[in-house]
């Protein structure tokens, strides 16, 4: 049957209303609703009064709604941080109407887009530790979408000509090495060197043991490389930091920067970090000891690594770290 006739079969024709005037002072532009946060949604549909107030005559405007909420306890938490914390904790139980056209990793990134850069740190108590490998895994599937796939969490690290010298970013790790609980959060810091090439260093956390500190007197350096697959897993990703020996040439480091030196343990068995970009401001990472001969078996150095750039941190041409 030709459309048409579809049409004249099921279709009656269209009913013409008598027209109403309509006072001047009335506007006629229709209203969106503002979307319900995942959180506020799971919430209002688990409490046992949600009968009552969907029954209620009087309901507030969701434009009325806080960007935050109250916990029990008395804290306030932000519902586009929760949003990020509440995807990942069921995003295994979601199920898409149209599951072919939905990427989880798409719906993560907007999702974190939706969090001011100044408050995307909150994610580093808010995500858990079992989150931090979901994002991982989450992360994974930015690579079935080739537009997803080109996207970057740092335009520091992705191009080249990005002004500024520095860009701070905080870690936190899901769990440590073992008997290396200090390195369960540090911050990382990247940096064009003089060769035009990209650089970092690791600043160890504050539970450091006094010995150790005095050991530790350089920080480990690393070279950020473009790869495309975890050595050991053959998982893709995007870029890798490279450890080395630690033996960088102090010439091309900007000045005022401390002297590289060899690694010491744990960072001097060709530790590599691999690292997918999640969001705005948001990468992930896993750590992998390589070895330093061919027949070593790689084994992994720690659980995956959280990473949320430092928007307070002021990077310029002129910032020097000590």
């Amino acid at each position: 049957m030709e459309k048409a006739s579809i049409r004249s079969t099921f279709l009656s024709p269209p009913l013409r209303l008598p027209s109403i005037p309509v006072p001047s002072h009335l506007s006629l532009t229709p209203i969106h609703p503002r979307p319900i946060s995942i959180s506020r949604a799971i919430k209002a549909l688990s409490s046992p009064s949600f009968r009552e107030q969907a029954g209620a005559s009087k309901r507030l405007s969701s434009w009325d709604d806080k960007p935050y909420d109250w916990a029990p306890g008395g804290r306030r938490y932000y519902l586009d941080e929760q949003d990020v914390v509440s995807f990942l904790q069921h995003q295994s139980r979601l199920i898409p109407i149209q599951a072919s056209s939905f990427n989880p990793a798409s719906y993560l990134w907007k999702k974190i887009e939706d969090v001011p850069e100044e408050r995307r740190h909150n994610l580093l108590q808010s995500v858990k530790s079992s989150l931090i490998t979901k994002a991982w895994e989450v992360a994974g599937m930015r690579y079935q979408d080739a537009k997803l796939a080109k996207k970057s969490g740092s335009q520091f690290l992705s191009n080249p000509k990005f002004s500024g010298m520095t860009e701070e970013w905080l870690c936190q790790t899901s769990y440590g090495p073992l008997l290396v609980p200090w390195l369960d959060s540090f911050k990382q810091t990247f940096f064009r060197a003089k060769d035009g090439e990209t650089y970092g260093r690791i600043t160890l956390g504050s539970l450091l043991p006094f010995g150790l500190a005095n050991i530790y007197k350089s920080p480990p350096y690393f070279k950020v490389k473009e790869v495309v697959e975890v050595m050991a897993t053959e998982q893709p990703c995007d870029l890798a930091y490279e450890f080395g020996d630690g033996n960088f040439n102090p010439l091309i480091f900007p000045d005022g920067f401390p002297m590289p030196e060899k690694h010491k343990w744990p960072f001097n068995d060709q530790l590599v970090i691999y690292i997918r970009h999640v969001g705005p401001g948001i990468m992930v990472a896993q750590a992998w000891q390589e070895g330093r001969s061919l027949e070593q078996v790689p084994k992994k150095f720690c659980g995956e690594i959280l990473m949320i750039k430092d928007y307070f941190t002021i990077s310029n041409d002129r910032h020097r770290i000590p």
